[in-house]
């Protein structure tokens, strides 16, 4: 069943949403070489408690991290870990926050100090990718038109669509109806009505787009161990253009910070 959002509703998805963009945007500020994944979970936790949130993956059909980890060639659900992070890796960092009931979610994939090029289009085109999806989100247009501007995006670029996860609907459940895939038809599926919430969010592969999922049944990675990318935003649809809840205004300002520290240095 797909819920439509009361005002009262939108306005607890609002602070939802800011919450998990403030948590990414401290996130952001510890990304470097040799900081640890685990060390990155529980700056996430910490924040979202002082903040009188509840980290909603934590505990989630027993997962075991506030974010779910994304370094290099892990797609999505990776665990937190002793891994320190080195020169050259990508992170995603997924984060889905419960604030009064409600529930924000959004990912952005981090560079570890110099990348190589090929990664870097990688995310540049996932990450526009997201935003090209976002502006198909119109009130009678179908999941469809979303996954489709998507998926013909990012093909074009050379790039292939993870199939296996997708993203959702979105609101006092982690996980609510419509399912909202990365590829697929234009003019299929659920339309899109004023009062959804939906989480839109990409996951796209440099290599091939086949995955292959670890043994504790969560991690999943590409098959040929090539980068994969995640960025994802949650979106309201009203009576005009897509309003979207999260930001990563706050991933910019804490990155732009550090860029200056470390000219300062």
């Amino acid at each position: 069943m797909i819920y439509i959002k009361t005002a009262e509703e939108i306005e607890g998805m609002r602070k939802a949403c800011d919450l998990v963009s403030r948590t990414l945007g401290e996130v952001a500020s510890w990304v470097k070489p040799g900081i640890t994944t685990r060390k990155l979970d529980n700056v996430a936790r910490e924040f979202i408690l002082d903040n009188g949130g509840k980290p909603a993956c934590l505990g989630y059909h027993g997962f075991p991290g506030t974010l779910c980890i994304e370094v290099n060639e892990t797609v999505v659900h990776g665990f937190p870990s002793g891994y320190a992070l080195r020169e050259g890796d990508i992170i995603g960092t997924d984060c889905v926050v419960e604030l009064n009931g409600f529930h924000g979610d959004s990912c952005y994939t981090f560079t570890v100090g110099k990348v190589d090029e090929k990664t870097l289009d990688l995310l540049r085109t996932t990450k526009e990718s997201l935003y090209k999806g976002i502006s198909v989100a119109l009130p009678g247009k179908r999941i469809g038109d979303i996954s489709n501007t998507i998926q013909t995006y990012c093909e074009k670029a050379g790039y292939n669509v993870v199939r296996e996860m997708c993203g959702h609907g979105i609101g006092k459940n982690m996980h609510e109806d419509p399912e909202v895939p990365n590829y697929g038809r234009r003019g299929i599926g659920p339309i899109l009505k004023p009062g959804m919430c939906i989480a839109i969010e990409p996951m796209i592969n440099l290599g091939g787009k086949k995955v292959v999922f670890e043994e504790n049944g969560w991690e999943c990675r590409t098959r040929d161990r090539k980068p994969s990318a995640h960025f994802e935003h949650t979106i309201l649809i009203t009576e005009g253009d897509p309003e979207i809840l999260t930001t990563f205004n706050y991933i910019d300002e804490s990155l732009a910070k550090t860029a200056v520290e470390t000219l300062n240095r």
